[in-house]
């Protein structure tokens, strides 16, 4: 492997001085070869170290006694091999910390710098020139690619493989790429983030200048499988890496021909500016496939202004369609389409152009892309052609790419990559975020966790979870805790009937599965059958001594329900999670995600998300429901769960709307503390 990196740097055109190190050899490849660090004729500035694990900290130590910088580890055996390659890692990275060494590996496949130019890779292609940056977790992933791009004609200004990020890791190579002026794209693949946090801060800012796009491995419970026992990275959660991925801007790939598509589009063309989308075809069927993406995506179709219309009816043949999408006919020659994309690029109820051509006995294909090209030229307009047809539309492909039009083979393809370039426009237009605080009793929160864990408990009570809602200013209904049947009777008189019963004991998570709940209890009489009813129920369940009593709420009138909740990811920290609420959670899982704390915004995304938002809305005749209150109890808790880290869960669930003006209560709550 050794020498294969050494002949990559040399083969690159590298125009520093390159000292290969290797006791047992004098020349390696017509360089002089030396024997250690030590007897090099000057300090280097990139040490690239290819030795058997158990002697890479040796070296490393080495590279620090000589004041080398930085240092490439190419060399595998730590983490991702088990238990002595995670101590041998450690020890690694207490190495490279005493001596103040930045390490990109181990276990990686190296790195390239087209600009400079610098290939330090084992891999047995180069990457070509380019303006798209490329860091990988999978350094077979980059050989792979190395391979597809050198075939696609899509070319890198970096390419890093990072292998198991020891030191430097993804955020690290963000930083360095924001100011890289041959960078225009960056492109990465990711099994995981080192620090979550600072991903979020450093890809938004890099994001402003230049977009991110990532596939995300591991976004499956195998994925997730494989990607611990790949790298030794912890996957992490797949909800709360879209929600991050949301805030921060970072495109996402599902494939990875979806990540160079993106790559293609985002290198050549500028975003764009609106939703419209104007479609020119030669074939009806083509041009109702891309119509129904665009609709799928939550792209439009422009609606064509009526001078361009007139000017379509008066220069195509009276059998084209000169709405959009524009049919120029299958008999179409290249002055139909130059005609056809002149007028909707002068159109400003276009955003965006789609240039459908399928090869048919008069298509003139190779003219028809050079019109494309000699019309697009100084459009400020997102322009894509879709050149369908294999091997025989080669030869346009490389004048459409020439003059920087990527040609994509179906309608599909061009859309999705269109509404993720339409998706990175919006977030460079979005306004900064505004995070609302209210004010709050800190010091009630506090006291009822101290006394929480002060019995050896983590998970609080129904009663208990209440408090801390209130104390937070979110409506909670009316509730008594009655530790006795004669502290239920006077509960239900002072609450007022109807009210509902529920079992309240901390072994009972889940108080409908084990009859815990009585509703719409009209009168004493009835309460008493339902005390005695559920506490005989709990104890089938639980010791008596565990069960504290029953809860006795007031019976809410009829309204919708949601559930508003948060778990704390590793990477990310609380994660909100709100949708349609009650028993239907779990199994309709209609819900939207984003990290708190939240902005009124993103709280109202989080609803208009939900399928079910429309019952929110209000529908057949149904009034709507006080949405302005969801927004604010989103807002409270997601100050909560941000000031108390210590809170590993929360559900309020369900979350009682009113009508609009009568606000929303917290019927039932849960929160659970951190070990």
């Amino acid at each position: 492997v050794g020498r294969v990196v050494l002949e990559n740097i040399l083969a690159s055109g590298y125009p520093g001085r390159v000292y290969p190190v290797n006791p047992s050899h004098e020349n390696i490849l017509g360089l002089q070869c030396y024997p250690s660090l030590s007897a090099l004729p000057e300090v280097p500035e990139l040490a690239v170290i290819i030795v058997p694990a158990p002697s890479v900290r040796e070296v490393l130590e080495e590279c620090g006694t000589y004041g080398v910088p930085a240092a490439v580890i190419i060399s595998a055996g730590f983490k991702e091999s088990g238990r002595e390659g995670y101590r041998r890692e450690v020890e690694l990275r207490e190495t490279a910390r005493r001596h103040g060494i930045r390490v990109l590996g181990p276990n990686c496949l190296g790195l390239a710098d087209t600009s400079t130019p610098f290939n330090a890779t084992f891999a047995t292609r180069a990457p070509q020139p380019g303006k798209v940056a490329f860091m990988s977790q999978s350094g077979a992933l980059c050989t792979a690619v190395l391979g597809w791009s050198e075939e696609n004609h899509l070319g890198f200004s970096r390419f890093v493989s990072l292998g198991n990020k020891m030191d430097l890791d993804e955020s690290d190579i963000l930083e360095d790429l924001e100011k890289d002026g041959n960078t225009a794209v960056i492109a990465a693949y990711l099994e995981g983030v080192s620090d979550g946090g600072r991903f979020l801060e450093v890809a938004d800012r890099v994001g402003r200048s230049k977009p991110v796009i990532v596939l995300k491995a591991g976004v499956t419970q195998a994925g997730a499988r494989a990607v611990s026992s790949h790298t030794g990275t912890l996957a992490g959660s797949e909800n709360a890496y879209a929600a991050a991925f949301r805030r921060c801007g970072a495109l996402r790939a599902e494939t990875v021909e979806d990540l160079f598509m993106l790559c293609r589009g985002l290198s050549s063309q500028p975003p764009p500016r609106g939703s419209r989308v104007a479609v020119i075809t030669n074939a009806g069927g083509p041009g109702i496939i891309a119509s129904d993406a665009l609709e799928r995506s939550g792209l439009t179709l422009a609606s064509l202004s009526e001078e361009t219309t007139r000017s379509l009816r008066e220069g195509l043949p009276e059998a084209a369609s000169v709405y959009n999408p524009v049919d120029v006919l299958g008999d179409a020659g290249a002055d139909r389409y130059r005609l056809a994309v002149r007028l909707l690029l002068d159109d400003p109820a276009a955003d965006a152009l789609l240039v459908i051509l399928t090869p048919q006995a008069t298509t003139q294909v190779e003219e028809t892309a050079r019109v494309l090209c000699s019309e697009a030229r100084g459009a400020e307009k997102t322009i894509f052609a879709v050149f369908m047809g294999g091997q025989e539309m080669r030869g346009a492909e490389e004048i459409l790419r020439l003059e920087g039009i990527p040609n994509f083979r179906f309608p599909e393809e061009a859309v999705k990559t269109l509404r993720a370039m339409r998706d990175y426009a919006e977030f460079l237009s979005r306004p900064s975020r505004t995070v609302v605080r209210f004010d709050v009793d800190r010091g009630k929160v506090k006291e009822t966790f101290d006394a929480v864990r002060a019995q050896g408990r983590k998970e609080l009570v129904e009663v208990e979870a209440r408090e801390v809602l209130a104390a937070y200013g979110i409506p909670v209904a009316r509730t008594r805790l009655a530790t006795n049947l004669e502290e239920c009777i006077r509960a239900g008189r002072e609450i007022g009937y109807p009210v509902v019963l529920k079992i309240a004991s901390p072994l009972i998570l889940h108080k409908t599965e084990v009859g815990g709940v009585a509703v719409n209890i009209k009168n004493t009489d009835e309460l008493i059958n339902a005390y005695e009813t559920i506490t005989s129920n709990a104890r089938k369940f639980v010791p008596e001594t565990s069960i504290w009593g029953v809860l006795v709420q007031e019976m809410l009138p009829p309204s919708r329900e949601l559930i508003v909740g948060m778990s704390r990811d590793a990477q990310f920290g609380p994660l909100l999670m709100t949708g349609l609420g009650g028993i239907y959670v779990e199994v309709l899982k209609d819900v939207s995600f984003r990290l708190a704390p939240v902005s009124e915004e993103e709280a109202r995304e989080m609803l208009r998300e939900l399928k079910s938002y429309f019952l929110l809305k209000g529908t057949r005749g149904e009034k709507p429901a006080d949405i302005e209150a969801v927004v604010e109890s989103i807002l409270r808790i997601s100050q909560l769960v941000t000031d108390f880290e210590e809170i590993a869960e929360l559900d309020v669930n369900p979350m009682r709307v009113m009508e609009d003006g009568k606000g929303c209560l917290a019927a039932d709550a849960r929160i659970v503390l951190k070990e």
